[in-house]
């Protein structure tokens, strides 16, 4: 049982136990958790004996580097950056102050991060784009010759991709939340302190503002704009750019599947009642 309950003056009559009264009690809850997080504590400074280490990389003494790690020519990693098992630093990769990458991150060349970034297992940073020219039936593959740049206190989630840029970096700005299994095509750019839940799609060159909120497995489609302070309910689809505050959203709500199919007929008459009624007219 937990010793003491955290509560606001509030609500604090309402609980007859141990407590401690705070403005924001989930607040004062994420500051306390730290201080029952062991996982810092088991990771040892050095560099394991499997690690391979290119002779142009830049490490800090105080680092940790785990077992079979691989750090290409030109890569920078800062002071008390921790990288797990399996992962990978590519060329001309920089890593800033206290970052972590958990186990099986891969970090293509020239991807940046800042200070305090952590990155969890099996994501990828900087992987091509998906840009490819056809011609006559066949596609042709477009260098990708970008990089990606994330700001510091960035928190990237498993198995999450983010590609890097065709030409300029695709950019995450500071303090940005991304949970896990997110696609990032090339070019994005996404603004300070926005939080993107799981399975969320967006699509090349579109840049979402700051302090926006993408809720789960919304697709984003690309070359649009989203301003700051935008909100994205749960499965919308995002078609066309957004430039006023808000909440937006799209699709229907969950429906017995006998209702939902004839709820799915009477869409797709709509345009046809609609030139009658104007026709009427």
């Amino acid at each position: 049982d937990a010793g003491a309950c955290l509560i606001t003056k509030e609500d604090a009559k309402l609980f007859e136990g141990e407590k401690v009264i705070c403005a924001d009690p989930y607040f004062a809850y994420s500051m306390l958790s730290h201080l029952f997080d062991k996982s810092r504590e088991k990771v040892g400074l050095g560099i394991h004996k499997s690690a391979v280490i290119a002779p142009t990389a830049m490490l800090s003494e105080s680092v940790s580097i785990g077992p079979n790690v691989v750090i290409e020519e030109g890569a920078v990693i800062g002071n008390h950056v921790v990288i797990g098992a399996n992962c990978v630093v590519g060329e001309n990769t920089t890593i800033g102050d206290d970052s972590r990458l958990h186990a099986q991150v891969v970090l293509y060349s020239h991807v940046t991060l800042g200070a305090r970034v952590t990155i969890h297992s099996g994501s990828v940073i900087g992987a091509d784009g998906f840009g490819f020219a056809n011609r006559e039936g066949r596609w042709h593959k477009i260098a990708q010759l970008g990089g990606v740049t994330v700001g510091d206190d960035v928190d990237i989630g498993a198995s999450t991709t983010i590609d890097r840029g065709a030409l300029e970096d695709t950019v995450i700005g500071q303090g940005v939340i991304i949970d896990n299994q997110v696609q990032i095509a090339h070019n994005v750019r996404i603004g300070d302190h926005t939080a993107i839940a799981g399975c969320v799609g967006i699509a090349g060159s579109t840049t979402v503002g700051r302090y926006c909120t993408i809720a789960g497995a919304v697709g984003i489609a690309g070359h649009l704009t989203l301003c700051d302070h935008t909100h994205v309910t749960m499965q919308s689809q995002v078609t066309r750019s957004i430039k006023e505050p808000g909440s937006y959203s799209s699709g229907t709500g969950i429906l017995p599947t006998v209702e939902w199919r004839k709820a799915a007929v009477y869409f797709r008459q709509l345009d046809s009642w609609r030139k009658r009624l104007k026709e009427k007219r």
